[in-house]
C-alpha cells in the first residue's frame, strides 16, 4: 500500500452538512419553546397569577400553532407533498411527531392547573369550584343570574331532519347536548358558550347582587359552561336533557392571497379575514369524560381523523385564563415596573436638537416608549417638518402613533404610510387604520407584490438652516405602545446622513418603483440581506482560518434557514466561537463533534418576551453590530421586506456588547441551553456563582441610571 493511499484512509471524510441528522424540525422546536413557556407556569418562584398568565400563553400559543402550522402540514399531506425540510421529516411524520410530543405537555399543563394553581389560589381566598359543590342558596342566586343575564344570549341549535348540523366557528367553546324530545326521540343540540360573557362567573359578586349573600374577601368562580349545563332545562322545555359535554374546534386560519389576481388588496384581505372562521377543522378538543357515541358523532360531522382529537381533563380553552390572571391582587403579581426615559431625552430639549448631536438608543420596555411617540408628535407639530414616512405592521388599538400621523396630515405635512395588511391576526385592526388614514388624505400603500413588509422604520424630513435633514427611527419591534411594555425591543434614533439617504431609498422602493435600489448602510431583504449576512459570516471564517480574532454573538427570535445554518456549521468547524441567543425556534444542533462544537445556543423566557435581533461580529478586533427586524428564517430573508441596520455610535456599541449581550449570556435563572438532541436544559448556577436574572438586571440598571417616565 502506498503512503499516499494510507494517508487518504486516515483522513476522515468531511461531514455532510446536508445530513438531516444535523437539523432539528421546525415544528418540534416550536413545541420546545412552548414547553419553556409552560415551565414558567410551573416555576414556584413566579408570583401565582403570573403563573396563571403563562398557562394562558401556553394555551394561546397552541391555538395559533394548530391554526397555522398544523393546518399547513395537513394541507401538504392532502396535496401529496413529498418534499421535506432540512431535517428530512415528511409532513405526515411531522404530524405524528407533534402529537407524540404534545400529549405529555398537555398532561403537564392540566396537572399544573389542578394540582398546583387552583389549590394555591384557594389559600389566597380565590377559588374555582365545581358548580355542583355550591350550597343551595348560591345555586339559586346563580339561577336568577342565568335567567336574567345569560339565557337571553344563548341560541340552542337542534339537529334533526329539518335542521342540519350547525357550523362550529373557530376556537369557540360549545356544549354538545343529548336530549329526549316530546316524542321520546333522542336529539342532538349544540349550544355555543358566548364569548361576550365572562368565562369565569364571579359567584361572590352574583350571590351579593341576587341574594344579598356575602363572602367577605373571598373570590369564588365557576366556569360559565358549567352554569349553562346546570340550567339546560330552561333552554329545552318539554324535553329531557340526558347529558351535555363541552367541546372546542380549531380551524385552519392561514389565508392564501393571490395578490396578482386581487384587484383591491384591502378588500381581498377583508374577505379573507371573514373566511378564516370557515377553514377546515384541524383539532377537536373534548373533556375526557365525553362518551364515545358523542365523540363519534362529532368526528363524523366535523370530518376529522382520530389523531385530530385531544381528550383533556378540562376545562377547555385555557387561553381564557387571561381573565383570571388579570385579577387585581398585587401580592400575586410581579412588582410593577415603570419604564424610564434616558437622561439625554428627559431634560426638555426637543428631540431633533438631541439627534443632531448624537444617536439615541432605547431598550424597551426598560426604556420608555414615550420618546418614540414624542418623535412622531413633534414631527407632526413642528412647522419646519415637511414630510413623515413610516411603516405600520402591528400598531394596536387607539394608537398614539397613528393619531400623530393624522395630526401631521391636518397640519399640511406630506404623510406616507405603508400599512401591512397581511400581518397575521392583525389584519382587521390594520384594515381599520388604513381606511382611517386614507379618509384623512394620508398616502397609504400596502407594500410590494408578493412580499410582506416587516421592517420597522420611520423617516422625518425637516427644513433647517443648512438645508433638509433626515431624522430616522429604526427598530427591532413594532410601533405599538402596548406591546412595548411587554416585549423587549431596541430602537435607534439617528440623523446620520447615510442612514437617512438609505431610508429615503427604501421608502421609494416601497411606495414607488425602484427595484434596483442600492443602499450605503442598510441591509435590506429580499434583495441584499441574505448575501450580505452570508458575507459577514464568511469574513469571520476567514479571520479564524488565518489565526485572527473571530467571534459571533447572534440574538434573534428564530433560526431556521438551512443555508445560513450550514454556514454557521462551517464557521464552527473553522474554530469561530459562536453564541446564539435564540428565544424560540432553532433548527441548528449545537455540540455535535466535528461540526458544531464551538456553538452554544441559549433561550431566555421570562417576564418580558425577548424580541430584539442583534448581530455581533468580532471582525478581528474591529467589531460590527447590526440590529433589525429580520430573524434568520427563509421568510425573512426571501419573502419579506426587512431592514437590518449598523450601529455606528461607539457608546451604543459598547452598551450593546457589554450590557445587553453580556448580561443576556450570563443569565442563569430564566435561561435554557439547547442540547444536541433538540431538548433544552435549564441552566443551574454553581454554588460559587451569583444568580443572574437578565431581565431583572436590566430593570434595576434602568432605575438606577434614568428618570421614571410616569
Amino acid at each position: 500500500m502506498s503512503a499516499r493511499t494510507a494517508d487518504e484512509q486516515q483522513t476522515p471524510a468531511p461531514p455532510d452538512l446536508q445530513d438531516p441528522k444535523l437539523y432539528i424540525n421546525r415544528e418540534l422546536s416550536m413545541l420546545e419553546f412552548n414547553h419553556r413557556v409552560l415551565e414558567e407556569a410551573l416555576d414556584p418562584g413566579n408570583p401565582l397569577l403570573e403563573r396563571v398568565k403563562f398557562l394562558a400563553i401556553f394555551a394561546n400559543n397552541l391555538d395559533e400553532f394548530f391554526m397555522i402550522r398544523v393546518s399547513g402540514l395537513r394541507e401538504q399531506v392532502a396535496a401529496g407533498v413529498v418534499e421535506t425540510p432540512a431535517d428530512g421529516l415528511t409532513p405526515a411524520q411531522q404530524l405524528a411527531a407533534i402529537r407524540k410530543r404534545l400529549l405529555p405537555l398537555l398532561e403537564t399543563q392540566y396537572r399544573c392547573l389542578h394540582d398546583e394553581i387552583i389549590p394555591k389560589l384557594q389559600r389566597h381566598k380565590i377559588s374555582i369550584v365545581p358548580y355542583q359543590s355550591l350550597p343551595k342558596e348560591y345555586k339559586e342566586a346563580l339561577r336568577l343570574f342565568f335567567q336574567n343575564e345569560i339565557f337571553p344570549v344563548l341560541t340552542p341549535l337542534a339537529v334533526d331532519p329539518g335542521r342540519p348540523f350547525p357550523f362550529i366557528s373557530n376556537l369557540s367553546l360549545n356544549l354538545a347536548v343529548l336530549l329526549l324530545d316530546h316524542n321520546q326521540q333522542q336529539r342532538f343540540a349544540r349550544i355555543k358558550v358566548p364569548q361576550a360573557l365572562p368565562r369565569l362567573v364571579p359567584v361572590h359578586d352574583i350571590a351579593r347582587r341576587y341574594a344579598n349573600l356575602r363572602m367577605g374577601k373571598h373570590k369564588q368562580f365557576v366556569f360559565l359552561e358549567e352554569l349553562i349545563t346546570a340550567n339546560l332545562d330552561a333552554l329545552f322545555p318539554g324535553g329531557q336533557v340526558l347529558e351535555a359535554h363541552p367541546f372546542k374546534v380549531t380551524r385552519n386560519a392561514d389565508m392564501e392571497i393571490t395578490e396578482d389576481e386581487a384587484a383591491d388588496l384591502l378588500e381581498t384581505i377583508e374577505a379573507g379575514v371573514r373566511q378564516r372562521r370557515f377553514g377546515r377543522v384541524v383539532r377537536l378538543e373534548v373533556q375526557e369524560d365525553m362518551p364515545q357515541h358523542l365523540l363519534d358523532l362529532l368526528r363524523t360531522r366535523l370530518n376529522i381523523e382520530h389523531s385530530d382529537i385531544y381528550q383533556l381533563p378540562g376545562p377547555l380553552r385555557l387561553s381564557q385564563l387571561f381573565d383570571l390572571a388579570g385579577l387585581n391582587v398585587p401580592a400575586l403579581h410581579d412588582a410593577p415596573y415603570v419604564p424610564v426615559i434616558p437622561d439625554v431625552l428627559s431634560r426638555g430639549d426637543d428631540i431633533f436638537s438631541v439627534l443632531r448631536e448624537q444617536d439615541v438608543m432605547l431598550y424597551h420596555p426598560y426604556d420608555s416608549f414615550l420618546p418614540i411617540i414624542q418623535f412622531f408628535r413633534q414631527a407632526a407639530q413642528d412647522p419646519e417638518v415637511l414630510a413623515i414616512k413610516t411603516t405600520l405592521y402591528r400598531v394596536g388599538n387607539n394608537s398614539p402613533i397613528v393619531n400623530a400621523l393624522l395630526e401631521a396630515q391636518e397640519n399640511g405635512k406630506q404623510v406616507a404610510v405603508l400599512v401591512e395588511l397581511k400581518a397575521r391576526f392583525d389584519e382587521e385592526n390594520n384594515i381599520v387604520w388604513a381606511r382611517t388614514l386614507e379618509a384623512q388624505g394620508v398616502h397609504v400603500v400596502y407594500g410590494l407584490l408578493g412580499l410582506k413588509t416587516h421592517c420597522k422604520v420611520a423617516l422625518v424630513v425637516r427644513r433647517e438652516d443648512d438645508g433638509l435633514r433626515r431624522y430616522v427611527h429604526l427598530s427591532t419591534g413594532n410601533y405599538n405602545a402596548i406591546t412595548a411594555r411587554v416585549y423587549t425591543d431596541i430602537s435607534l434614533l439617528t440623523s446620520r446622513p447615510d442612514i437617512g439617504m438609505d431610508t429615503s431609498e427604501l421608502f421609494n422602493r416601497l411606495t414607488g418603483y425602484a427595484p434596483g435600489a442600492t443602499y450605503r448602510k442598510l441591509l435590506v431583504a429580499p434583495e441584499h440581506l441574505r448575501e450580505q449576512f452570508s458575507q459577514l459570516i464568511c469574513r469571520e471564517i476567514e479571520h479564524a482560518r488565518t489565526g485572527r480574532e473571530a467571534h459571533m454573538i447572534l440574538k434573534m427570535n428564530a433560526l431556521v434557514d438551512a443555508k445560513l445554518i450550514r454556514l454557521l456549521y462551517e464557521a464552527s468547524m473553522a474554530n469561530v466561537k459562536i453564541d446564539l441567543l435564540v428565544r424560540g425556534i432553532c433548527c441548528l444542533r449545537p455540540g455535535i463533534k466535528g461540526v458544531s462544537e464551538n456553538i452554544r445556543v441559549t433561550s431566555t423566557v421570562g417576564r418580558f418576551l425577548e424580541h430584539p435581533r442583534i448581530y455581533y461580529f468580532a471582525n478581528n478586533g474591529s467589531p460590527e453590530i447590526y440590529m433589525g427586524s429580520a430573524d434568520l428564517m427563509p421568510r425573512n430573508l426571501d419573502r419579506r421586506v426587512e431592514t437590518v441596520f449598523p450601529v455606528e455610535d461607539e457608546q451604543i456599541k459598547a452598551r450593546l456588547l457589554d450590557e445587553v449581550l453580556r448580561i443576556s449570556m450570563m443569565d442563569n435563572v430564566k435561561t435554557h441551553e439547547l442540547q444536541s438532541d433538540g431538548t433544552y436544559k435549564k441552566l443551574a448556577s454553581r454554588n460559587e456563582e451569583a444568580l443572574v436574572n437578565s431581565q431583572a438586571w436590566f430593570m434595576e440598571r434602568a432605575r438606577s441610571n434614568y428618570s421614571p417616565s410616569g
